[in-house]
């Protein structure tokens, strides 16, 4: 997992990694100015971003492990799935927002506005 630190937006889609860096099964803290910190999760293929925070406790989702579509919270081993934000287990009840993503020319961007 590597966190490439601060990503200023420009335009309407904001550039998160290139689709290279992030293999299935693996997920990258994101951090974009005026925003929460959000988790990219490559979940078997397919790219989810979702708020990093578990909803439960504050604790940091990209240090927990991502097994499919569904992301474990490291401190009680609440889980979502990274394609809806729902909530599965307890302790977590409430789910976490996700943001809309577009995948192009080789790099995954997120959709603002």
């Amino acid at each position: 997992m590597t966190n490439y630190g601060r990503i200023s937006s420009v335009s309407a889609l904001t550039r998160l990694c290139s689709v290279d860096d992030l293999s299935p099964g693996e997920m990258q803290l994101i951090e974009l100015e005026g925003m929460d910190p959000l988790l990219l999760c490559n979940s078997e293929g397919s790219f989810h971003l979702v708020d990093d925070e578990c909803t439960h406790a504050i604790a940091s989702l990209s240090e927990g492990r991502l097994e499919g579509h569904t992301v474990f919270c490291p401190l009680h081993g609440g889980s979502f799935d990274v394609r809806s934000g729902k909530a599965l287990t307890l302790p977590c009840k409430q789910a976490l927002r996700t943001f809309p993503i577009v995948v192009e020319d080789g790099a995954v961007f997120l959709r603002r506005g």
